[in-house]
């Protein structure tokens, strides 16, 4: 290969090599990093049997066609210190930060504070300035009805905490919990949809179809578990179907479609609760790619099949045109 065509066909090398955006994901040992990744992924038999993460873990994943590198990095006392002397291998390019802290765990919490500054720190001086999103995590349902005053105090008093310890200033909260599930998708999916320049489009685009078939909500979701776009015809429908998402992904992780159901029932399910008709329905948006897939809330069962396929073409104009 000549000299010209070595630098053309490198040139041509780094074009097609996709740019990947890079998540952390940092705190101490025990916060629960691994089981949030976990949930999503939705292997929630691994997380009863999960140890201590060791070192930093990292996972390549695509979403709305581009690829995320998602760092796991291990929160052992012996680990964070190996972090921070070499921040430039661990810290440098971060894109998004997600600082997670069991707050059930009191007596770390100062402990939590003190390495989220330390964190900080390293991003300032590689002249990084990432969103940092801090998960309150193990904020479980039981807490929420059993002594909601008592931790929404002590929830004011961590916000409270993390704000004089740094003035950093894209600093954003989420409560989560992995027995609300729900909780997780709807805050790893407002943050990753940060990156992606066409959300509005995707969501614009859910709102004419879900106006069109007469539906109260719609939910697009990708097989990470992360919505890619939505609808919700009031407060009351987004509450439902986000409480109801993690119940329709499990099920269909269990639940095959033969050729004779999908012929007779057009490959959808449906549950009648509430007065409504929920309807479950994978997307095949670009054929040898994993689906997505859509869920509805309708009070009648019906939409036409010329209306789902004008709609899936749409998204498969916007995710890769």
């Amino acid at each position: 290969m000549e000299k010209g065509q070595s630098i053309l066909y490198l040139k041509k090398e780094m074009e097609e090599k996709p740019i990947q955006n890079k998540i952390l994901f940092t705190g101490l040992d025990d916060a629960g990093k691994t089981s949030i990744i976990l949930s999503l992924q939705r292997e929630f038999s691994k997380i009863a049997l999960l140890s201590p993460t060791r070192g930093a873990q990292r996972r390549i994943f695509n979403f709305l066609g581009k690829e995320i590198s998602e760092w796991d990095l291990g929160g052992q006392l012996s680990y964070r210190i190996s972090y921070l002397k070499s921040p430039g291998k661990f810290f440098d390019g971060t894109e998004i930060a997600i600082y997670v802290i069991d707050i059930q765990n009191k007596a770390r919490i100062s402990e939590a504070i003190s390495y989220f500054k330390d964190v900080v720190t390293q991003f300032r001086k590689l002249e990084i300035e990432p969103p940092i999103y801090v998960f309150l995590h193990k904020y479980d349902p039981a807490l929420k009805r059993n002594a909601k005053n008592e931790m929404t105090n002590l929830i004011l008093d961590i916000k409270e905490k993390f704000k004089k310890a740094t003035d950093y200033k894209k600093l954003f909260y989420y409560e989560t919990s992995i027995y609300d599930f729900s909780s997780i998708i709807t805050a790893m999916s407002e943050i990753l949809l940060s990156l992606y320049p066409k959300s509005e489009l995707i969501a614009k685009t859910i709102q004419e179809f879900a106006k069109k078939i007469n539906s109260e909500g719609v939910v697009v979701i990708d097989d990470n578990s992360l919505i890619i776009g939505s609808y919700y015809k009031d407060e009351e429908v987004k509450h439902l179907l986000n409480a109801s998402t993690p119940y329709f992904l499990t099920l269909n992780d269990s639940f095959e479609f033969t050729d004779v159901m999908e012929e007779r029932y057009e490959n959808r399910m449906i549950v009648q609760r509430f007065g409504r008709n929920f309807i479950f329905k994978q997307i095949t948006v670009k054929k040898g790619l994993t689906p997505y897939y859509l869920l509805l809330l309708k009070g009648d069962p019906i939409f036409r099949k010329e209306d789902f396929e004008t709609f899936a073409s749409l998204l498969r104009e916007i995710l890769y045109k």
